[in-house]
C-alpha cells in the first residue's frame, strides 16, 4: 500500500456534526478498500487565497493514510460530488525520504 495525504477545505458554515460526518465518511471509504487511516489533522479555519463559492474562509483538514490506488480514486470521486467540500487535494508519497517525512508528520499530529 502507498502512503497518501488528502487535504480538504470544507465550508466554514458547517456544524461540528456535519464536519465530523464528512471526515468519518472519508475514513470509511479508505478502510472499506483495505486501507488504514494513520492520522487526521484538524488545522482549523483559515483565510482562502481567493473566494470560492462566495466563501472567503474555509475549514482545513489533512488526512494521512495508507491505501491501495482504487481507494484514492473512490475517495476523490465522492469528495468531488460533496457540496460541502470546497476543495481537496491528494498527494502520494513514494520515495524513502518522502515516506520518512510522512511518518514524521503523522507522529507530530498524534
Amino acid at each position: 500500500m502507498k502512503h497518501y495525504e488528502t487535504m480538504l477545505v470544507l465550508k466554514p458554515t458547517l456544524t461540528d456534526e456535519e464536519k465530523d460526518a464528512i471526515i468519518e465518511n472519508v475514513k470509511k471509504v479508505i478502510t472499506d478498500f483495505g486501507g488504514e487511516v494513520a492520522a487526521v489533522d484538524n488545522i482549523g479555519i483559515r483565510q482562502l487565497a481567493y473566494p470560492i463559492q462566495k466563501f472567503e474562509r474555509g475549514h482545513y483538514y489533512i488526512v494521512y493514510y495508507k491505501a491501495p490506488a482504487p481507494a484514492v480514486v473512490e475517495l476523490e470521486r465522492q469528495l468531488r460530488y460533496n457540496e460541502d467540500v470546497l476543495r481537496f487535494m491528494s498527494v502520494k508519497y513514494e520515495t524513502k525520504k518522502d515516506i520518512a517525512r510522512w511518518e514524521k508528520m503523522v507522529a507530530d499530529v498524534q
